[in-house]
């Protein structure tokens, strides 16, 4: 281990420098990187465009978005697979072009086909590469006391990034017109993802972080115990990936078919116009709970903060019909974001406790497919229920028992047979 990492000095209060882990800086890199590819969260705004000016129908203007998030989920996995092999550096770097000849590239060719190739292909796959290796790294920087919030920080940029995206995005077109603004966008983000990639590294061999140097202990005193790890074949033989796989994929189902509707859910059951506020207040709780959640998973573990997070989702939704009130529209709009955030920082966190952290990057892509699942479905089941039934009281039941069972799926990771188990110490 090189002496930069192990030399300890004073600083100011008796903080030493090995109080200070090197790997936030990736972190926060990683955080950066996530914001910028977050402009897909501006697609409502690119999509209203190309309806009013460009005379797209509503279901041409959906195809780019629906292919970038299927791109997405799909190379997580080979994202991961490479950022594990070669290192995150030259993964991001390569999100960064991708990015950039996405953006650019829907700019020259501003028809569906092209949409659907260039932000569709090209972007979903910097979405998809550049996701995958920004988590991974960072958490290997850290040990279990600290793995979640790192997590939830990470992460917590895609959340966060609609509250920049969607105003920038407006009123860029406003100034300069749907193709500058790409043209802007797809230079920017190249610029600004290809600079972050330089700080997202893996830890050196041997490396012990700084605040994991004395075992890490539960709250009854005992040293926690860290999965083994796994390779991704060999996760597939465990239980506990299947109960985490259902869990994400109904989590994220039920979310989406709810928060995929909130404007519509807002006029419908309170008569008034609440969808930008709704929106914009789901993003900063999004954002918000993927942190919530990361700290929660340090402090209460797995099983307790899995179980907390479906609970609360299950009767969040059970209720939702009740809203009817700004106020009451408000708490369940917060209550939805938050969960549907946490579980985007504790499910990654939950698959290196249970599967080791070397091969991170491959495991949590195979579990990350379920979010993709249930991206795929969740909208479309949504508008699905409430068009064939007249109102959302159906969609509410439906992502509220999938709720009660991601509830079931939580508590029985406690009863499976754990898999072998290391005590921490770094």
């Amino acid at each position: 281990m090189s002496a930069s990492l192990t030399t300890s000095r004073p600083l100011i209060g008796g903080l030493t420098t090995t109080d200070l882990n090197p790997g936030w800086r990736v972190a926060l890199a990683g955080t950066g990187v996530n914001l910028a590819l977050g402009i897909l969260y501006s697609w409502s705004v690119i999509a209203g465009f190309l309806r009013r000016d460009l005379g797209w129908s509503a279901m041409h203007s959906q195809l780019p978005y629906m292919i970038a998030c299927g791109v997405f989920a799909l190379l997580m996995v080979p994202g991961g697979r490479l950022q594990d092999r070669i290192g995150p550096r030259k993964v991001v770097a390569a999100a960064a072009v991708l990015a950039g000849l996405g953006l650019v590239g829907s700019a020259w060719f501003p028809t569906v086909v092209g949409f659907a190739l260039f932000f569709g292909g090209l972007f979903g796959a910097a979405m998809g590469l550049g996701y995958s290796s920004t988590t991974p790294p960072a958490m290997k920087w850290f040990g279990p006391r600290r793995r979640g919030l790192v997590t939830g920080i990470v992460v917590a940029g895609f959340g966060l990034a609609s509250v920049y995206a969607a105003p920038m995005t407006n009123s860029l077109i406003g100034n300069l017109g749907l193709s500058k603004t790409l043209l802007v966008l797809g230079v920017a983000f190249f610029i600004v993802i290809a600079l972050l990639s330089r700080f997202i590294v893996n830890p050196p061999a041997g490396y012990v972080p700084p605040e994991e140097e004395a075992p890490a202990r539960t709250a009854a005193g005992r040293p926690r115990p860290v999965g083994e790890d796994l390779e991704w074949h060999q996760m597939l033989r465990r239980p506990q990936f299947y109960a985490l796989w259902g869990m994400f994929c109904f989590g994220s189902l039920a979310g989406l078919m709810i928060i995929g509707q909130l404007s519509s859910i807002a006029v419908e059951q309170s008569g008034l116009a609440l969808g930008f506020v709704l929106v914009a207040i789901l993003a900063v709780f999004n954002a918000g709970g993927r942190i919530v959640g990361g700290l929660l998973f340090d402090k209460l573990g797995r099983t307790a903060t899995l179980t907390l997070i479906f609970a609360v989702q299950a009767v969040n939704f059970l209720l939702f019909a009740l809203y009817t009130t700004p106020a009451t529209l408000l708490l369940g709009t917060v209550l939805a974001g938050s969960c549907y955030g946490a579980c985007l920082s504790v499910f990654p966190a939950t698959t290196a406790t249970l599967f080791g952290v070397r091969n991170i990057g491959v495991n949590y892509g195979l579990v990350f497919t379920a979010w993709g699942a249930g991206g795929v479905f969740g909208g479309l089941t949504g508008g699905l229920v409430r068009d064939w039934t007249g109102s959302y009281l159906n969609a509410y039941l439906i992502a509220a028992s999938l709720c009660a069972v991601g509830t079931l799926l939580a508590l029985s990771l406690g009863w499976q047979r754990r898999p072998a188990v290391r005590t921490a110490t770094a």
